[in-house]
């Protein structure tokens, strides 16, 4: 469970780490992915995509240090 403490009635303040710690924890992209059902089929197909697109960005930033691009 996310706690966030006020400080001196601070609450915009409070608020930003609220959610800066939601984002952290991956609770946005639940609550989204929790909105429809998703079918088991779709949901491989989607983390197959998300891995290739992590593979793909990884070999990028690589590429990139090594000074090949």
């Amino acid at each position: 469970m996310v706690q966030i403490v006020v400080r001196d009635n601070n609450v915009e303040q409070a608020l930003r780490a609220l959610k800066k710690k939601m984002q952290r924890e991956g609770l946005f992209r639940e609550m989204k992915a929790r909105q429809h059902f998703e079918k088991p089929s779709e949901k491989k197909a989607r983390q197959r995509a998300e891995a290739v697109r992590r593979a793909r960005k990884l070999a990028r930033k690589r590429a990139q240090r090594e000074g090949i691009v």
